[in-house]
């Protein structure tokens, strides 16, 4: 298994301990008759304890929204704690995101664990994921500790608002997509710079608008723009064609869902017509088994399905670096960018 650029395991700690704080800061903990309460629910999402509540050493995930968040603001300003709010609280807003997804996906399995609403039942999952949405708002308010003006809070909280409605909208269009069959390049294109592009865009702005001027920021936008497109097709090529030891997720779930990720879109789209015809063939039945998706498979790979979306990966990535030459911060930290960039388009987990 490929593994994280150091930049995340430095930043690591301090995220997960503004997380926490929020978590530990109320008091239904306290009065909760329950065995589990709400906050620790999320704590079990987030990889921190088990499903009775005790504290576990866990697949935590990447903290790659936070991450960036705190890279775009210590490249400028060489201090990258006066953003950890505003890092904790992309980081809450992404992990709601997940929560919500696993509900509406049917997912079963995340990060090698059930899924929140598989143990608890959804309604106690939404209940769980729209908390984190309001932690969020909550911790850039904390911003306030370091500083930051008012005038600085409201840009953030602007940012932070109108990307997460983009990743809704985003959501809406993956979830529509599922039953339209006119689906193209075009339309999935817009649909992840929705709902995986946006937030990485998100992380990046507001990193930086904690000590930069707002109309300063756009590189850091366009730069999150493209890395955001290259991270989800490398998600879509992992979600067919990944090991799901690595993965946390069932291999071939993508395909039991039907889902309209990009190599997916591009046979519907591109393929001649007997190879479209054989796929919808098996695509539009009721229930996809094993034994469809390994026909699947075999035409994804006689149509070269594989090499052509990491081919388009590869695309979205060197726009990426393109914008990282452009971002106004201190030369000696381009290189984490690079790094962050070139893990994404190549991991596999």
């Amino acid at each position: 298994m490929m593994q994280l650029p150091a930049i995340f395991e430095i930043y690591k700690p301090y995220i997960e301990k503004e997380i926490k704080s929020l978590l530990s800061n109320t008091e239904l903990l306290k009065i909760s008759k329950n065995k589990i309460a709400l906050y620790e629910m999320m704590a079990y999402h987030m990889g921190w304890a088990d499903e009775n509540g005790t504290k576990v050493i866990s697949n935590s995930g990447k903290y790659l929204r936070a991450t960036l968040a705190l890279l775009s603001c210590e490249s400028i300003c060489g201090d990258f704690k006066k953003a950890l709010p505003a890092a904790a609280a992309i980081e809450l807003i992404h992990n709601f995101s997940l929560v919500h997804d696993d509900i509406q996906d049917g997912d079963e399995i995340r990060r090698h664990r059930p899924t929140v609403w598989k143990i608890w039942g959804k309604p106690q999952a939404i209940n769980v994921g729209s908390a984190m949405k309001t932690l969020a708002n909550l911790s850039v308010l904390n911003l306030q500790r370091n500083n930051i003006p008012p005038n600085k809070l409201i840009e953030i909280l602007k940012i932070l608002d109108e990307s997460c409605l983009r990743m809704l909208e985003g959501q809406f269009l993956d979830i529509d997509f599922e039953i339209r069959p006119d689906v193209d390049i075009a339309d999935y294109l817009k649909m992840i710079e929705r709902k995986t592009a946006a937030l990485i865009e998100c992380a990046l702005q507001i990193g930086a608008v904690t000590v930069i001027n707002y109309s300063k920021i756009k590189p850091f936008k366009n730069f999150g723009k493209y890395l955001g497109l290259a991270f989800q097709i490398r998600d879509d090529i992992l979600g067919i064609w990944g090991n799901d030891k690595k993965t946390g997720k069932p291999s071939g779930n993508d395909l039991r869902k039907k889902k309209k990720t990009f190599p997916i879109v591009y046979v519907l789209s591109n393929a001649d017509r007997i190879s479209r015809q054989n796929f919808l063939k098996i695509y539009s039945k009721e229930i996809i088994y094993d034994e469809d998706i390994e026909k699947i498979l075999d035409i994804l790979g006689n149509l070269n399905i594989r090499e052509i979306s990491e081919k388009k990966t590869e695309e979205f990535y060197n726009l990426a670096l393109a914008e990282i030459k452009k971002l106004p911060v201190n030369t000696e930290k381009i290189m984490y960018f690079e790094e962050i960039s070139n893990f994404l388009i190549n991991r596999d987990f």
